[in-house]
């Protein structure tokens, strides 16, 4: 071969490695011009980038960062030692990753309001999720969550929860305790709802659509006694006609014409 032809062979091969350091696998430098912007704008977002990693970098933007954004990656794990000394954070999304476990760290952030780990594999919560005292909107969807955690009702802030497209079975009695406004449950194998669920006392959105709910499971307080003007129960057990039928009915749709007059 010549010396021209190898030449050309070595130079084809720079140019794919540099190919894939703008790809998945981001070369150092890249990773420094992101670190850098992320300094000034104190948003640090790097998405579909086949990170396996939490960006070890970022524990120089502790006291810097206000959103982090890794969504669309093949994070496993949440460094302990650096995720909760994000003390200005505010909006974390973990979308799309490969989680398993919480590190009980996370809940040291304090400013947090929003947290978006949809489409993880995550099977429970830390015990100390309680203590994300400011959080204001949480979404679990499509994880291996197989009860509603309890440490959500500790969350007096906690506007809107998604745990939809997850293994939740039922609905216990705690639920009377959540301070939520919409409460996302679709796509569950919920059976039984207790009636602690109509005490909510911000609930006006409640979602349950293709869970496995006989029409008799569902509790008439929900209707008659609750705040909820929003309830969308449509691919369970029984047929939609069957629901404006029970007694109550005309109560919920008060409420649910009111709230349309309102923001029609």
């Amino acid at each position: 071969m010549t010396s021209q032809g190898v030449s050309v062979r070595a130079e084809a091969r720079g140019a794919h490695c540099r190919d894939l350091s703008r790809g998945p696998r981001m070369g150092n430098s890249a990773l420094r011009a992101h670190v850098e912007t992320a300094q000034k704008t104190g948003v640090f977002q790097l998405k579909d980038r086949g990170l396996t990693e939490f960006p070890s970098e970022l524990q120089k933007l502790t006291s810097n960062l206000r959103t982090i954004d890794l969504s669309n990656n093949k994070i496993e794990s949440l460094p302990p030692m650096i995720i909760g000394k994000f003390t200005l954070l505010k909006s974390l999304s973990l979308n799309n990753n490969k989680l398993t476990i919480l590190p009980e760290e996370l809940c040291n952030l304090k400013k947090l309001e929003m947290l978006s780990l949809n489409n993880n594999h995550l099977r429970e919560l830390p015990s100390t999720f309680g203590q994300l005292a400011a959080l204001k909107t949480l979404s679990l969807s499509g994880n291996q969550l197989r009860a509603l955690p309890p440490q959500l009702c500790s969350l007096r802030h906690l506007d809107v929860v998604d745990l939809s497209k997850n293994q939740i079975r039922s609905i216990p009695d705690i639920v009377g305790e959540l301070q939520v406004i919409e409460l996302n449950l679709n796509q569950n194998q919920i059976s039984q709802i207790s009636v602690k669920i109509s005490c909510c006392p911000r609930l006006k959105v409640l979602r349950l659509e293709e869970n496995c709910l006989e029409l008799s499971m569902l509790p008439q307080s929900i209707l008659s006694d609750s705040q909820i003007c929003l309830l969308a129960v449509e691919g369970n057990l029984f047929e939609i006609k069957k629901l404006r039928e029970l007694e109550g009915y005309d109560k919920y749709m008060e409420r649910f014409t009111a709230t349309k007059k309102k923001f029609a």
